[in-house]
């Protein structure tokens, strides 16, 4: 056999190769499609049994499983979680539609700021759930009397700057009406609605932006307030949702987020600034950009494609920032003094006691990192 029929025998058994793998891909769909079959049943049986749709165990359970028999056929096991992580995301989404409604008693959830951003999120959530909602707004303060007068509960969904001002006009509520806000600072509002109703309060933050699907998944701390046992009943609900909720102090989670939040985003700020007064080509950086840098860089765009609002309500808000970022800015000019004496030595030294001082979460970061730079060298075309 000659050079030319080796070629032509090999394109061929490329073909055949080709047909079988479209014929796999076409099976994998079919498949998908009945599996999306069932996961809808499965979210329709917890809607109706109050069980949540994301039950940490199983999904662990599962993955261990397949994992193992990924091993066995001598296939990645990376390969096969990444899979089924991405296939699990799309079946909490299907099931995400309706939820158990916990407390069918509430007959009345007034969500102040319903129309914005967020409490959009709430609204459908409560609504998913079978609670009758009134979404009111800055217009319908005139009427406030009639809207509050019977309410179950009251959720306050409103810009940093205005929670503390619209809190202490709650003075109408019932005193059985649970009142509580989902602002990313607690000390202040939790004191405020303290001090305007004598009945439940609760302290809520969500730790998502209004972009996510729902709370599948997501942190939102408690900070408790008066009364839990009468709105444990929300407790519960936001469960049902998907939610992993932290229970902390008002205190200790202001303290948490100036730096889970307010260094991150001030962080964010200066480079995103520096960058625009530098005017590099963004092109240029990001097509010379590895996925690392490019995730770094993507974070600082997406700051910078959302309200301006926002961001200062949350940096401005408390007057003890400030302090912390003068820290940090010594910090960042003391780093700059060692590269002007060029004193590596002593840049060594620092970063060791750094990575010290993270412990076994730096390993551990290094570990999530990479399978997040994974996923996004797939999405680079």
């Amino acid at each position: 056999m000659d050079q030319h029929q080796d070629k032509q025998q090999l394109h061929q058994e490329l073909l055949s190769c080709r047909d079988g793998i479209d014929d796999i891909d076409q099976a994998l769909v079919e498949l998908l499609a009945k599996r999306s079959a069932l996961t809808t049943r499965v979210g329709e049986i917890k809607s109706q049994t109050g069980m949540p749709i994301y039950v940490p165990e199983r999904e662990k359970e599962l993955l261990s499983k397949r994992r193992a028999q990924a091993q066995e056929l001598g296939i990645s096991e990376q390969l096969v979680e990444d899979l089924l992580r991405r296939m699990m995301r799309e079946s909490y989404r299907t099931q995400n539609r309706r939820y158990l409604c916990v407390n069918p008693a509430i007959k009345k959830v007034v969500v102040i700021g319903g129309a914005g951003a967020l409490g959009k999120v709430f609204v459908n959530l409560f609504e998913s759930s079978g609670y009758p909602v009134t979404v009111m707004e800055k217009s319908d303060w005139d009427n406030a009397e009639v809207i509050l007068g019977d309410a179950d509960m009251v959720l306050v969904s409103v810009p940093i700057t205005l929670t503390e001002q619209v809190i202490q006009q709650l003075t109408m509520l019932p005193e059985h009406c649970v009142l509580a806000d989902i602002t990313s600072v607690k000390v202040k509002p939790l004191n405020a609605m303290l001090a305007a109703h004598k009945g439940p309060v609760v302290g809520l933050h969500p730790m998502f932006g209004p972009d996510a699907p729902g709370m599948i998944k997501q942190v939102v701390v408690v900070c408790h307030g008066r009364e839990q046992a009468a709105y444990q009943w929300l407790v519960e609900q936001m469960k049902t949702w998907g939610a992993n909720l932290y229970e902390s102090t008002a205190e200790e989670h202001d303290n948490a987020m100036a730096f889970i939040q307010v260094m991150r985003h001030f962080s964010s700020f200066v480079y995103g600034k520096h960058l625009s007064e530098e005017s590099p080509d963004l092109d240029t950086l990001r097509d010379f950009s590895s996925p690392i840098y490019r995730l770094e860089l993507a974070m600082v765009g997406r700051l910078f494609a959302q309200a301006p609002e926002l961001y200062a309500d949350i940096i401005f808000n408390n007057p003890d920032n400030v302090a912390l970022l003068r820290r940090f800015h010594k910090r960042f000019g003391d780093a700059i003094e060692l590269v002007e004496a060029q004193d590596k030595a002593a840049f060594i030294k620092q970063f060791l006691l750094t990575s010290n001082w993270f412990g076994e979460y730096a390993k551990h970061s290094l570990v999530e990192s990479k399978k997040l730079l994974l996923k996004a060298d797939d999405d680079r075309v």
